[in-house]
């Protein structure tokens, strides 16, 4: 076994000090070898050693710029220190270096999102719902986005869909909420905001929505 195998495998167990040997027996053993770099990088990025995970990142897309995975985790460095702006361009890149993976699309597309770009960010999260077609967050994010460009049938579509995937979901009940509000249907809001409580209780948005939608009702009754 080669010791970035072995690296990997240690990360996977959880062994992070002899993960980190292995990667950097596998860098002196081979120094122009991006990949020493990069499992690095995604080492340190796991261990919140940002600064350093940059580094690595930066030094195996100097060795070599096609490597999508280096382009990626140097996108995840930024993402995770909220430097939205700044990790576009490198998730950008993993994907035009042939990363066609939902993670790639999904984190560009939320680096737009938290950036309000939302028609933007809106067909790469759709592409990410298509190479993820199980994964409830990603599809969460997407519904999102779409309420944000006032697409508001496609939204509720697709917080249903999350809920198929995930019933204890209780921020896709609270959206499918506030989406029938959007169209004009206080009953059934009510009802999503009601799920969304009874799936977190402590879920104030929610809670402070239901106590709107039931006041507005009642004044409606009494007039």
């Amino acid at each position: 076994m080669d010791y970035l195998t072995q690296g990997i495998q240690y990360m996977q167990e959880q062994k992070y000090e002899e993960a980190a040997q292995a990667f950097t027996q596998a860098i002196e053993e081979n120094p122009t070898e991006p990949l020493g770099y990069v499992n690095f990088g995604n080492l340190l990025l796991h261990m919140n050693d940002r600064e350093r995970a940059e580094r690595f990142f930066k030094k195996a897309i100097e060795l070599n710029e096609d490597v999508a995975t280096a382009h990626y985790g140097l996108g995840n460095v930024y993402y995770e220190q909220e430097k939205y702006d700044e990790a576009v361009e490198p998730f950008q890149k993993a994907i035009q270096k042939g990363l066609e993976e939902s993670d790639a699309y999904y984190m560009l597309g939320l680096s737009l999102l938290y950036q309000e770009q939302f028609k933007f960010a809106l067909a790469y999260l759709q592409r990410a719902t298509e190479l993820s077609p199980d994964d409830a967050e990603v599809h969460f994010q997407y519904g999102l986005c779409l309420a944000q460009v006032g697409m508001i049938d496609e939204a509720i579509q697709t917080f249903t869909k999350v809920l198929t995937l995930n019933d204890e979901h209780s921020d896709a009940h609270y959206n499918l909420g506030v989406s029938y509000l959007y169209k004009e249907d206080p009953e059934l809001a009510l009802k999503h905001f009601g799920l969304a409580i009874d799936i977190q209780p402590d879920h104030m948005l929610a809670a402070n929505a239901k106590a709107k939608v039931e006041e507005l009702l009642e004044q409606n009754q009494g007039e």
